[in-house]
């Protein structure tokens, strides 16, 4: 499935599966229609580099569209699966992600249109709404910043790089102050003479 394209004049392609129409919803308050669909991460989805789902990777969409006064309500889920690695020990993590998505898309003509800024509400486009953005956004909150492959990872140890779950709490490294180095090498030729 493809990306969320845009059209050479800057609409949302229909083609894409991030791309609905809400022609048949009409625009009667109160209207809804259910919409449940695969959509391929076109980019990674969440902190790309350290936790996300992956370009290609599916994206389940189960949404429901409502006819409102302003425009579109899209409330529903979006759900997928992250791929990163432990903050701590480096090991790959796996995990779903559900995100709850509610989102206003604002008709050209409400009143929505006259009070917001541009960015502060979506819009509807040729009657078509583009729901990669705001799955987008929803990811990227959810995902932990520093992801654990466990909430009692101890990561490794600084000196060998080895995991400390592995070794155990008993490992230890002979560290010596590099000051007494040479007195210590000096004890060592001497006993071996």
């Amino acid at each position: 499935m493809s990306p969320a394209r845009k059209t050479p004049d800057n609409r949302p392609a229909l083609s894409s599966p991030w791309v609905v129409d809400t022609r048949e919803l009409g625009r009667r308050p109160g209207s809804s229609r259910p919409v449940r669909r695969t959509a391929e991460a076109a980019h990674a989805i969440g902190l790309e580099g350290v936790i996300a789902i992956p370009p290609g990777d599916p994206v389940e969409l189960d949404l429901l569209l409502e006819s409102v006064v302003e425009g579109v309500l899209v409330t529903g889920t979006a759900s997928g699966t992250l791929v990163g690695e432990c903050s701590r020990c480096l090991d790959p993590i796996t995990e779903p992600v559900v995100v709850d998505i509610t989102e206003l898309y604002a008709y050209p003509d409400s009143t929505t249109d006259e009070t917001t800024d541009d960015d502060e509400v979506s819009r509807l486009v040729d009657d078509r709404v583009d729901l990669e953005p705001v799955v987008r956004d929803a990811v990227v909150l959810a995902v932990p910043n520093v992801p654990l492959c466990g909430p009692d990872c101890a990561g490794l140890c600084p000196d060998c790089g080895r995991k400390w779950a592995e070794v155990g709490p008993d490992h230890r490294h002979e560290t010596i102050d590099p000051r007494w180095a040479a007195l210590q090498e000096r004890f060592q030729q001497g006993s071996g003479q």
